[in-house]
């Protein structure tokens, strides 16, 4: 039977199954394809979006994405079937208690072709109310709410917040929000503050360098003195950049985007401020005092030492939630997939434990010293004789092409031992995938890849940090139980190998690194926020499942 759009259906074995394009992410869409049960509710669904407008159907068609991936391992394996295929309540549900108790009780005594079916028809009755959520956004004077997220390119963390929180609106609320990610330092500066990018990137390499600066603007006296000179010679473009917006809700996801905002936005209603603002913490274990002003509607801290500097700095408590950081949509389902398919995926042999250096975008952080290190140490191992290798370790070199090209040239000329497969690899999008791949981490203390790594349950070693900003993430990693940190590569190297030759302990890490991981922290953020500006029938009406 031909159904429109979506795919083909076809009956085996007393199921009804379903060919589903799908994107790279997992969610439907064109592409290539899987199979998977269909339900009633499901056939419902697809009949429901054939007949609405375009828009709508892809909003609802985002929503029902969001569960439809907590499935994702058919994804994998075409093969697979319904009791085959792991288990998971949607992250639609996990992160909603009203959806979580509407839910709850329902796959008790079945199966699991029929837990199985269940969850589909909860995905289609999320689907099914988001599009009518965005009908009543459509119908209510003066449509979506604007929101403007203000933020800076210093670091990748800061942009993929801001792209994590406009996707989870999107999600939870279809067609009530529309959202203006800005880097005001960038578009809207003056020299020498529109460089704050090309400055980071050198101060990141140049750790002694950052160490003054970052300290430069905690001290109190020449923080006063900057936030003086940045009000006089920006703030007239802040204020048209804002003006011109002219949004419902404003976000900031960067230290230095309080200050000027908040006065601009106190003079747009000629002296008392009307549009809610918010600032979202993107550091982890520690954060610089400039995200802290008292005058915020409400700011979200990540984790306890966060949250008592922002008591300290004289936030009240009412001001303050504390849910983890905004990841990225990849890493909001719980990944269900087998290792070894994920590595075959990858075009890694699926068969061996697997160790993944990552060195940011920029590939900083000393990674050709520490990838040099695990692969002799790694490569000393022969555990399975005859020359094979008994583990593998792939290295995301992100835009350091030197670097990779230095580690292909080593790899070709036989350079590391015979126990280990090293792989190197450029910018990668698919950072979930690498993450489900590896049975460890090693990586320098960014906020945002710890706290993936942490969603994805992965023993963290951490290799450097930048004085100041991550240093709290040291102690955050190795007081948790889930990591350890040295700067010296053959240090990195015994730690790491020994993690590999002990399951057990990975084990145990990994269940600390999966128990302080937040995954429904960009849910639970934007609903929040979202609730300074839509009133409780409005977000309701999304939220109840039918």
């Amino acid at each position: 039977m031909k159904l429109d759009m979506m795919g083909l259906a076809l009956t085996t074995g007393g199921v009804q199954y379903f060919t589903v394009p799908t994107s790279r992410s997992g969610a439907p869409t064109f592409g290539s394809s899987f199979v998977v049960p269909t339900t009633p509710s499901f056939v419902r669904f697809h009949e429901t979006a054939r007949a609405a407008p375009p828009a709508m159907t892809m909003r609802a068609e985002g929503a029902f994405g969001r569960a439809w991936r907590s499935l994702r391992p058919a994804a994998q394996d075409p093969s697979a079937t319904a009791t085959q295929a792991p288990l998971a309540i949607e992250p639609a549900v996990a992160a909603d208690p009203e959806l979580r108790q509407s839910s709850a009780g329902q796959s008790q005594g079945e199966g699991p072709v029929e837990r199985q079916g269940q969850g589909y028809a909860q995905a289609a009755a999320v689907a099914e109310d988001a599009g009518a959520a965005a009908a009543l956004a459509e119908e209510e004077q003066g449509g979506r709410k604007k929101v403007m997220i203000l933020m800076s390119d210093t670091g990748g963390g800061h942009r993929a917040s801001a792209i994590a929180l406009e996707d989870a609106f999107n999600e939870l609320f279809p067609g009530m929000f529309e959202c203006e990610i800005v880097d005001i330092w960038t578009d809207h500066g003056v020299w020498p503050y529109n460089k704050f990018v090309p400055a980071y990137k050198f101060l990141a390499k140049h750790p002694n360098f950052w160490r003054f600066f970052w300290y430069y603007g905690k001290n109190p006296v020449t923080r006063w003195m900057q936030e003086k000179t940045t009000r006089l010679s920006c703030f007239d473009n802040f204020h048209s950049a804002i003006e011109a917006c002219s949004p419902d809700l404003v976000v900031s996801v960067h230290p230095l985007c309080q200050d000027i905002p908040l006065r601009v936005l106190d003079k747009l209603g000629d002296g008392t401020r009307k549009t809610p603002f918010v600032t979202v913490v993107t550091d982890l274990g520690g954060a610089h005092p400039l995200w802290f002003d008292k005058k915020v509607d409400l700011c979200f801290v990540p984790s306890d030492p966060v949250r008592q500097m922002a008591q300290d700095l004289g936030l009240m408590p009412h001001q303050l939630r504390q849910y983890g950081l905004p990841l990225r949509s990849d890493f909001w389902a719980p990944e269900t997939r087998p290792k070894a398919v994920v590595r075959k995926s990858l075009g890694l042999d699926p068969s061996l434990p697997t160790t993944l250096v990552v060195g940011g975008g920029d590939g900083v952080g000393g990674l050709l010293k520490v990838a040099d290190a695990l692969g002799y140490s790694l490569g000393a191992a022969d555990g399975h004789g005859g020359g094979k290798p008994t583990s593998q370790l792939v290295v995301v070199c992100g835009s350091n092409a030197k670097t990779k090209a230095q580690l292909e040239e080593k790899v070709g000329g036989g350079a590391y031992g015979p126990g280990v497969r090293v792989v190197p690899t450029g910018f990668v999008r698919n950072m979930a995938d690498y993450m489900a791949a590896a049975d460890c981490i090693v990586t320098k203390a960014g906020p945002g890849t710890i706290s993936e790594a942490m969603c994805r349950g992965l023993p963290t070693m951490l290799s450097c940090y930048l004085p100041g900003q991550e240093a709290g993430n040291v102690p955050f990693v190795t007081e948790g139980g889930f990591g350890d940190y040295s700067k010296r590569p053959a240090k990195i190297a015994e730690t790491v190998s020994r993690w590999m030759s002990d399951p057990a302990k990975l084990e145990e890490m990994s269940a600390e690194a999966s128990k302080a991981g937040r995954p429904s922290a960009t849910y639970d953020i934007a609903r929040d926020i979202a609730g300074l500006v839509l009133d409780k029938q409005t977000r309701s009406q999304k939220l109840v499942v039918t």
